[in-house]
């Protein structure tokens, strides 16, 4: 039994030198495609007469890029974060068919030697033959030599000379904690405000951002790094490094971008295609335009140009249907529709297998520890403004999610509510601590420890522009781009208990229409009391969720004049927009509360009738 033991395993490793040696003769250029890339390593494998099955189902939801005999190989055209490329990983290591895993991509990864009892080899394209430039298609450029350089504040700090204190990592608060001499411990107070926690201490969040200027501080005042850290702060270095390069190189991309051909159906407007080429350069970011330019169009343009796929989708009840409907009309995948699964309860299940999932901010609770699993390669929250408010479990299911995706954004009109400092939960969601955590936050930006009210908003606004974090425009800034006036058909949902409820003295009118075959006139009064009563039934079934359409308008700063027939749904209209006052001409008014109400819609500018259609921006 020993002896077939150590037979399987030296065969398994001579598989795997195999495999290795196969890979390694790759030569991708930058411009080439994932596709591309697929390609040349089902050749490479051919030419060394190995048998590679390509896009294997390993489980429901579970497709690993070639399986070499037991040797399952991904590959990755663009550096993986390593969260969630572990998360992927331990999946396919559950699988009885995977026994060793090779992951091929541009740079190296700090992975675990296995991952579920199966052995991990890591290839890096960079180490295999020199420099590797990955960009997405349409998003390609090469590398000056002043871009190869690393910024100044990003250079080794030095090893010998006076060590003036320490530098180690605090797992269970996610930071990096200096303790050393007054003088770096309160030369840190002085520069970054929010890294002061006690005398003698300062703490900085681990995020790529934010190292850097740990590391610009240990050139100027050297540290000891903590013998268990080293490998951590060396890795943490590589990636704020890395960060560097790729905000160097985004500002050189091409301003405008376009999906490629044969992956979305439409015509993006040259606003919507600079806003694509943001959110490319970005992986992590807020897309905040006024609402009306087309910021779904534009986050579905992103996942058609970077094939992030399977996406999941996370909207206000109110906007299912409509996120449904967008992205069968304008992604394309290998010629056809997307697979489109909407989520549905607290409880998860098995989902059939999509391209693109759809869920609801008020299931996000329920589904906190499966969605994590499902390895989407993208989220998109929609009305990211819904996870303002920390300390939920609605906010802490996304943060999770969104921590083991590779490509994040939120979408909002109005990310900032009623305190400045709200923008913190959204971005937080989005990179996490890339403004600090929130002490370090309020310390920083607001008036002092815990204070809401951001000092100078115009000032972060900046801040959160250059580090790629939020790209916002207005309609009068794109106004020469926008047609005079559009009709966009907003699907809305229904409440079903509600609808069938009020249908059923309809359906029993309609039975007494088929039975008593009326006279022709009065069957022509039977048929209108039905239709009547199904659009009444319709109008009122659909008035809450066109309510929150409108609050989210109404709160994008929008003037908006909304039409009713039934007093039943305006009624509804009146109850759940109560908080905004809106101003109501319904026939039930004298003459004067109509004017009234005309007046105080339009302001002083009133005048002629008819008038306050022209002055309402969305009807």
């Amino acid at each position: 039994m020993g002896r077939r033991n150590e037979g399987e395993a030296h065969g398994m490793e001579a598989s795997l030198k195999s495999v290795t040696a196969a890979l390694g003769t790759l030569r991708v250029g930058a411009a080439d495609s994932e596709e591309r890339l697929h390609e040349q390593a089902a050749e490479a494998f051919a030419r060394a007469g190995l048998e590679a099955a390509h896009e294997v189902r390993l489980a429901p939801r579970c497709r690993i890029d070639f399986m070499v005999g037991g040797v399952g190989v991904e590959i990755k055209k663009k550096r993986p974060q390593r969260a969630p490329l572990i998360a992927q990983l331990t999946r396919y290591a559950s699988c009885p068919q995977v026994e060793r895993l090779v992951v091929l991509a541009p740079r190296g990864v700090d992975l675990p030697k296995s991952i579920g009892g199966k052995p991990v080899t890591m290839m890096s394209l960079e180490r295999l033959w020199g420099d590797y430039a990955s960009m997405t298609m349409d998003m390609t450029t090469e590398m000056t030599t002043e871009e190869k350089k690393l910024p100044g504040y990003l250079l080794d700090a030095p090893k010998n000379g006076h060590i003036y204190g320490t530098l180690s990592y605090n797992r269970r608060s996610k930071c990096w904690t200096i303790k050393g001499e007054p003088c770096v411990t309160e030369m840190a107070a002085r520069l970054f405000p929010g890294s002061q926690r006690r005398r003698g201490e300062a703490r900085f969040t681990a995020n790529r951002r934010i190292i850097g200027d740990v590391n610009w501080l240990m050139l100027r005042y050297p540290l000891e790094i903590a013998p268990r850290d080293r490998a951590l702060w060396e890795n943490a270095l590589m990636q704020a490094r890395e960060h560097a390069i790729q905000r160097a190189q985004a500002e050189k991309l091409p301003r405008r971008s376009a999906p490629p051909e044969g992956t979305f159906e439409g015509e993006l407007r040259e606003f919507q295609k600079e806003g694509l080429s943001f959110l490319l350069a970005n992986p992590r970011t807020l897309l905040a335009d006024e609402m009306g330019l087309g910021k779904t169009v534009q986050a579905l343009a992103c996942l058609a140009a970077t094939g992030a796929f399977p996406a999941l989708i996370v909207v206000p009840p109110h906007l299912l249907r409509n996120w449904q409907a967008e992205a069968a009309r304008f992604l394309r995948i290998k010629g056809r529709p997307p697979r489109v699964c909407v989520l549905t309860g607290l409880k998860p299940y098995q989902p059939p297998e999509a391209d693109v999932y759809i869920i609801h901010y008020l299931l996000l609770r329920g589904w906190k520890q499966a969605l994590p699993q499902m390895g989407f390669s993208a989220v998109i929250f929609d009305e990211i403004q819904e996870l303002r408010h920390g300390g939920t479990e609605k906010y802490s299911a996304a943060s999770l999610l969104a921590e083991g995706c590779e490509r994040v954004i939120g979408l909002s009109g109005t990310p900032i509510y009623n305190k400045g400092s709200e923008i913190w939960n959204v971005v937080n969601i989005l990179d996490f601590h890339c403004l600090g955590d929130w002490e370090s936050f309020t310390r920083a930006w607001c008036d002092g420890y815990g204070n809401h009210l951001v000092r100078d908003p115009a000032l972060l606004g900046d801040h959160l522009r250059r580090e790629g974090l939020i790209l916002r425009r207005t309609k009068q800034e794109v106004l020469t781009e926008l047609p005079p006036k559009r009709r966009l058909v907003q699907e809305i949902d229904a409440d079903d208990r509600v609808y069938r409820e009020l249908m059923r003295p309809v359906i029993e009118l309609l039975g007494s229409l088929r039975a008593l075959h009326p006279e022709a006139k009065e069957r022509a009064m039977l048929e209108e009391q039905v239709g009547r009563g199904e659009r009444q039934a319709t109008g009122v079934a659909k008035a809450p969720f066109v309510a929150a359409f409108v609050r989210a308008l109404l709160d994008n700063g929008e003037k908006v004049l909304l039409f009713a027939h039934h007093h039943a749904v305006m009624d509804i209209y009146k109850k759940e927009l109560a908080s905004y006052r809106p101003a109501f001409i319904t026939g039930r008014e004298t003459t004067q509360q109509k004017d009234d109400a005309v007046t105080r819609f339009m302001g002083e500018t009133a005048g002629g009738e008819g008038a306050y259609r022209k002055d309402a921006e969305t009807v």
